[in-house]
């Protein structure tokens, strides 16, 4: 999958990511949550299993988290993937 413009899904809101995608030749990885130091290598992992999923090799994704569960930051960042082919 080809990220061909910058997309959003999600919220700020408690228990939400909020998760930007934007074209980069570059894979980029940002990631931004007060639970960090304790859930940051599980974000990552999550993030990089829907990247695989979907094939993307390239793009720069910032997440903005505020507490969200694994499935709730899959599909944000499915959604916003998807959103950004259109």
């Amino acid at each position: 999958m080809e990220i061909k413009q910058q997309a959003s899904a999600g919220t700020l809101e408690s228990s939400d990511v909020l998760v930007t995608v934007r074209p980069a030749d570059n894979l980029l990885l940002k990631i931004e949550s007060p639970v960090l130091a304790q859930y940051g290598e599980q974000i990552e992992k999550v993030c990089r299993e829907v990247l695989s999923a979907l094939a993307v090799t390239g793009g720069e994704i910032h997440l903005q988290d505020q507490g969200a569960l694994d499935c709730t930051i899959r599909a944000r960042l499915e959604t916003a993937l998807r959103r950004s082919e259109e």
